[in-house]
């Protein structure tokens, strides 16, 4: 007879309960906990323990409770295989991810957050990644085609996404990473680039600074006009000199933007005010200006995600982005999306958190 103590409890007998109990001249060892397993142990009708599982509202608050604290104790785990050919969900939520090096930590904080809003419900995180240039409308198509999430979330989005009209024509629930410029409103969790570039242009010119430059993303996402807007609104009240550089954007990589700048360093009428959207943008600058001997001539203000620079370039200003926070927010406005298909309140545009006094006026 086999003795298990579960938080101060004393179940007994918990391999002869299972379903999958190892009948004479089978191998032993410990079976998979079943939802039998739980209704023995618990005392309650295998109904009941499954709409338990399910939080069903009709099922106390107490014994959910204590359901759930059972099935975690004995290691179970639903057959997903099971549940989906009775239920046609799979459990699964799907992130397409498009590695890029300019946003130190991305993929790692945005999966983070979107696991924090995932714990404590059915429903796990499964990556698919991304390596195309362009919106991977293949990747969106296999997955509705073989029906392997009930749920998308994807980032770099582009204003006419090709990737969201699909969704929306399929009606499969998603939320993006960013914007698009579709009438047929739809979710998202966006960062305010348009603050952003204007508030770090803006304290540039503050600090003296009057030829400014920005790196901008690619032209075919949305944030690209987001910035630049920024950026030009800025330049334009103050009055001062500026250049969008040719050649490089927010996706070079780190050489690319550091041979840019060290030979636009070593020409005439050189910016003295950068506007960074990336930590490795903004290290590739201050390397190639320090190679240049222009140590003391200018100024950075530098969008930041890990607080990295923070900690390597105290001098240089940042402004802050919370990935963790914008995984999280992704997360909850989908599961909100999947549980009530007419559900409101579903776009979120985060502020930049500055890590310097921002001007009034």
């Amino acid at each position: 007879m086999l003795n298990v103590r579960l938080r101060g409890l004393t179940y007994r007998g918990i391999a002869q309960l299972t379903d999958d109990t190892p009948s004479p001249g089978q191998k032993t060892g410990r079976a998979k906990p079943t939802l039998r397993t739980i209704a023995d142990l618990t005392g309650l009708a295998v109904p009941t323990v499954s709409r338990a599982l399910s939080d069903a509202p009709q099922i106390s608050l107490e014994t959910r409770q204590r359901v759930h604290r059972v099935a975690r104790d004995i290691g179970y785990q639903p057959d997903r295989a099971a549940q989906r050919l009775k239920t046609g969900r799979t459990n699964v939520i799907s992130i397409l991810l498009d590695p890029h090096e300019e946003v130190l930590g991305f993929g790692t904080s945005i999966m983070y957050g979107i696991a924090k809003a995932l714990q404590n419900t059915s429903y796990h995180l499964i990556v698919m990644p991304n390596f195309l240039a362009t919106s991977n409308v293949e990747a969106v198509d296999y997955i509705l085609r073989n029906n392997l999430a009930d749920g998308l979330i994807f980032s770099r989005t582009e204003p006419l996404d090709p990737r969201v009209r699909r969704l929306i024509e399929s009606g499969l629930p998603f939320v993006c990473h960013g914007r698009t410029e579709f009438s047929i409103p739809h979710p998202f969790v966006d960062y305010d680039n348009f603050t952003f570039a204007y508030e770090a242009t803006r304290r540039l010119i503050a600090k003296g600074r009057r030829n400014v430059t920005i790196i901008l993303p690619p032209k075919r996402l949305t944030f690209y006009q987001h910035m630049l807007h920024g950026f030009m609104t800025a330049v334009r009240e103050a009055g001062v000199a500026y250049e969008i550089p040719d050649g490089i954007d927010l996706d070079s990589p780190a050489d690319q933007v550091l041979d840019h700048i060290r030979r636009r360093a070593a020409a005439e009428n050189v910016p003295d005010g950068f506007v960074c959207p990336g930590e490795v943008s903004a290290l590739a600058a201050i390397s190639a200006l320090g190679q240049a001997g222009l140590g003391v001539d200018y100024d950075i203000v530098a969008k930041q995600t890990s607080r990295l620079i923070s900690q390597i370039q105290p001098k240089v200003e940042t402004i802050h982005e919370d990935m963790t926070a914008a995984g999280e927010q992704l997360g909850r406005i989908l599961l909100k999306r999947i549980a009530n298909p007419e559900a409101d309140e579903l776009q979120l545009l985060q502020k930049p958190q500055f890590d310097f006094p921002t001007q009034t006026g």
